[in-house]
């Protein structure tokens, strides 16, 4: 069999191709180095001027452009501009390699390990301290994302958790509950998604479960009590036996509809966001999903037969694999001042209270209720889920789930090679959905992968040492 291509290969291709404009290699140009930042003076009293550049994010919904409103206040003189558009990884490394980055980068919380190994981003201890911001507000989980070698490199924002969502009545006509569709038993989730499903001749006309495969793949194998990465983001652990069955069970549920590419092609036509959506026209029974898509099918599709639960874990307990967002400084910010001023001013009480104002005020306008807003932050969620209003039922079980789900969440790590470790996930997923290889062959495969750019990536932090 031929090596994998290591962490620091695949590392070096992306860095050289982003900075193809500097004509540099990888140590001379695409890792930054920080030096701009060295004499940077945090100081929560202090007056702010220049300019603050922002990447990563757009102020497109009154939750953003509430809060963009209370950080302006915040930083006084500074002139913002928010670049528009979503991320660009390659675009932002290559702004980092050519010594002319971005003050301030809105970012995944699982790029933050990766950002950070190749010095693209800077520590924010100084920044934290500075401005005091207090990290024990935040969810352990969340700062776990955005911590990389004892260091912080993010502050958390938005959090986003899974919650099992079904269609009542199609439960109700196979005779099956919500405690069946939720992974707490999945010997009943099989035998569910048998009796909802409907297939003919190789033509799906409703799906019975969907596992969500191959993104969800995290989600099930905590739900077992496992974990793909190590606490200490050193070890992968994608060959385990809770990843092995956890694989095995839920490409299972495809298998039993005629197949992973027969589900996704019916799953792909549906609207999704429209007043057509699956669970509207009663051609799903139930998937897990993250919690946006409450707010999504009560805009909708208020009316459709909907029953919501967190997903649960073989021991019946609730789980969610969290992910979300951060703000991150860049190696080489112009103004990490009001860069981290901003990142404290966003994640602040005042502006999730402006925020969650704004969206209820939106919400009551229209006649609809208010589900509330997961930010990571524990004392900002608690604050916030006072706001929320009643919209009935399932709505109401759908938040409670929300909150529910928010309080039991984990996550995975921080780690220098998180980009690599979840494509040779994802690879190894697809390639038994496609029926290639089977669970075993494929996770073996992909942890010997995963393993090698975990080692690669942190040889890389301790010779920087």
């Amino acid at each position: 069999m031929r090596r994998p291509r290591t962490a620091s290969t695949r590392r070096a291709a992306i860095l050289i191709t982003a900075a193809a404009s500097c004509g540099l290699l990888l140590a001379g140009c695409a890792v930054g180095t920080g030096a701009a930042n060295q004499d940077a003076d945090y100081d929560a009293k202090a007056d702010l001027g220049g300019d603050l550049s922002v990447m990563g994010f757009s102020g497109v919904d009154e939750v953003a452009t509430s809060r963009v409103e209370v950080a302006k206040a915040e930083l006084g003189d500074v002139d913002v501009k928010l670049i528009e558009g979503e991320l660009d990884l390659q675009q932002f490394l290559a702004s980092v390699a050519s010594g002319k980055p971005p003050s301030l980068l809105y970012a995944d919380r699982d790029q933050i390990g990766s950002l950070a190994a190749r010095k693209a981003i800077i520590p924010l201890d100084e920044c934290i301290d500075g401005e005091g911001i207090d990290m024990d507000e935040f969810r352990d989980y969340a700062v776990d994302q955005v911590t990389l070698d004892g260091k912080v490199y993010g502050i958390p924002e938005f959090n986003q958790v899974q919650v099992t969502m079904a269609n009542a009545d199609l439960l109700a006509a196979a005779g099956v509950t919500i405690d069946q569709v939720n992974g707490s038993d999945r010997e009943a989730m099989t035998d569910a998604n048998r009796k909802l499903a409907k297939v003919d001749g190789g033509n799906v006309s409703v799906i019975g479960v969907d596992s969500k495969l191959p993104e969800f793949l995290p989600l099930w194998v905590a739900g077992a009590g496992g974990s793909l990465l190590s606490d200490d983001g050193k070890t992968a652990q994608l060959d385990s036996q809770e990843a092995v069955d956890a694989l095995t069970w839920a490409a299972g549920i495809y298998e039993d509809q005629g197949g992973f590419s027969a589900v996704k092609a019916f799953r792909d036509s549906a609207d999704f966001f429209g007043e057509g959506n699956q669970f509207a026209t009663n051609t799903l029974g139930a998937m897990p999903m993250e919690q946006w898509y409450i707010n999504v099918l009560n805009d909708v599709s208020p009316d459709a037969p909907m029953a919501f639960d967190t997903v649960r874990g073989t021991d019946g307990q609730p789980i969610a694999f969290a992910t979300g967002s951060a703000w991150a400084i860049p190696s080489g910010s112009d103004n990490p001042e009001a860069a981290c001023r901003w990142a404290r001013a966003m994640t602040s009480m005042d502006a999730w209270s402006a925020a969650a104002e704004a969206r209820l005020a939106a919400r009551e306008e229209e006649g609809k209720p208010f589900t509330g807003i997961l930010t990571g932050n524990e004392v900002a969620d608690e604050e916030i889920r006072g706001m929320v209003t009643s919209g009935g039922e399932p709505w109401d079980s759908a938040v409670a789930a929300m909150y529910d789900a928010n309080d039991n969440a984990v996550s995975q790590p921080a780690n220098p090679a998180d980009a690599e470790f979840k494509d040779a996930m994802q690879e190894a997923v697809n390639s038994v959905l496609n029926g290639q290889a089977t669970p075993e062959d494929a996770l073996a495969k992909a942890q010997k992968t995963a393993q090698q750019a975990l080692d690669d990536g942190w040889a890389e932090i301790e010779d920087a040492k």
